[in-house]
């Protein structure tokens, strides 16, 4: 077993002497490292120095791939310059589904229940005065009589299918189910009384429009029945979870061109007759 020695001149540098041979040679560990030249393997990397003397470009990592420092950054003024983006509220999206139907819509509902309603209630009172004659009515005898005396083809039918559609319109109108079709129904139903008010005007060539003379009632409820078609029944009624309850669009016009359709097509084929002329 072996001990270290302590003597201070065992660990001192040996000088220049013959004891040292010649071959010998001392070697300082700080000449293994590269030099700041020395370019790597396949001239890849470089081991930057820092000491005081080395310039601030050596010390950055870009020099690592041998491409140049990016220029700082500079803050655009003028008319390019940005302001800082301030937080705002997003409306949420009202459409045809669960969340239109929840949207704030004040007491427009409510209006078109009143006007659908309304509307409904008069086709039915006028019907049943058609049907049975109540309230100071004709009854499906007079009422056939008048298709006659207007001059109406098939009156014994058109009779039954009259009085049907008006009644069947006015109810629908008033449950707020099936409205464009039920309001398009009222359209056509209305065309034709309309035209027959006209056609059995005493002066032929003009239309009236004020009464007690004119047809401004027809023409109001007529106007009343497309406002309808067009904007829905709003969502107290049993069309409330459809679209055409809410935003109607594609599906309404095309079903007030078909009532208006329907209404001079019955005039044209079953009466034939010009009610201006």
């Amino acid at each position: 077993m072996t001990s270290t020695s302590h003597d201070p001149r065992a660990w001192q540098r040996p000088e220049d002497s013959a004891a040292r041979p010649a071959s010998a040679r001392l070697v300082d560990p700080e000449d293994d490292l590269p030099s700041s030249t020395y370019a790597g393997d396949f001239e890849t990397t470089a081991i930057p120095r820092y000491d005081s003397n080395t310039s601030k470009s050596e010390h950055s990592g870009y020099g690592l791939l041998n491409e140049p420092e990016p220029l700082p950054y500079v803050q655009p003024a003028g008319k390019y310059q940005t302001s800082a983006a301030e937080p705002t509220e997003i409306e949420p999206d009202v459409g045809f589904g669960r969340s239109d139907q929840q949207g704030r819509r004040g007491t427009q509902d409510l209006g078109l229940m009143i006007l659908r309603m309304g509307l409904g209630a008069l086709l039915i009172v006028h019907g049943l005065q058609k049907a049975f004659g109540l309230w100071g009515g004709q009854g499906l005898n007079g009422f056939q009589q008048s298709l006659v005396d207007m001059g109406y083809q098939h009156a014994n039918v058109l009779t039954y299918v009259g009085v049907a559609g008006q009644i069947g319109a006015g109810v629908l109108l008033v449950l707020g189910l099936f409205t464009p079709v039920a309001a398009a129904g009222a359209v056509a139903y209305l065309v034709n009384a309309l035209l027959a008010a006209v056609a059995a005007q005493p002066e032929r060539g003009s239309f009236q429009f004020f009464l007690p003379d004119g047809h401004e009632y027809l023409v109001m409820l007529l106007v009343v029945a497309v406002a309808l078609v067009l904007t829905g029944p709003g969502k107290y009624g049993f069309d409330a979870g459809r679209g055409w309850s809410r935003r109607p669009f594609v599906g309404s016009a095309v079903a007030l061109v078909l009532g208006v359709g329907v209404g001079v097509g019955v005039w044209v084929l079953l009466n034939g007759a010009n009610p201006l002329v």
